[in-house]
């Protein structure tokens, strides 16, 4: 089932859209009847980061829904405004109050059936001193086999920590990108 963000009304004029194939087009899209604009859904991203600290990784509780109370890397969607690698570091200051030093794109997921493409960077911690925000209960650091792998938020945040788990043994990092359905 592919994520829907369903558009009533038209963004210009507000009338009532009609859904239908622009001439020009292959894909059905809500078009104003009126004004005649044409409104394109596209992927929203997500942006975040892997902050490191020595052998451990910082996760945080969510405060906020959706997986309330479950763990999770700093991320949250891309504001108008920033690249993805500034979206990513804001995040990681609003969600665990994280002082951090970028080391580069880590991982791109495509989460086809949410809309979304999720961007992760490695990130070095700077110091332990967290201050989450409102939308973090808790923020800590955690070794590979203390982690709370059944109380993980998401798919991304698994496959980008069972990734990292997996490149670190290996002393190599790469970019990895993977299409979740």
């Amino acid at each position: 089932m592919l994520f829907s963000r369903r558009i009533e009304h038209c963004q210009v004029c507000g009338t009532a859209v009609n859904y239908q194939i622009p001439g020009d087009d292959n894909r059905e899209r809500a078009v104003c009847p009126a004004c005649h604009h044409i409104h394109y859904v596209n992927p929203l991203n997500v942006v975040g980061t892997l902050p490191v600290w020595e052998d451990k990784v910082l996760l945080c509780r969510r405060n906020i829904e959706p997986r309330k109370g479950f763990w999770t890397l700093p991320a949250g969607f891309m504001e108008l405004g920033e690249t993805t690698e500034e979206g990513a570091a804001r995040e990681t200051d609003e969600e665990a109050g994280a002082r951090i030093e970028m080391e580069g794109l880590y991982c791109v997921l495509n989460v086809v059936t949410a809309g979304q493409v999720h961007l992760f960077y490695r990130a070095r911690l700077l110091d332990t001193t967290f201050s989450p925000g409102p939308e973090t209960i808790e923020a800590r650091l955690f070794s590979q086999d203390e982690i709370p792998w059944s109380e993980l938020a998401f798919r991304t945040v698994k496959m980008t920590l069972d990734r990292y788990f997996s490149d670190r043994e290996r002393g190599q990092f790469g970019v990895y990108c993977a299409d979740i359905r």
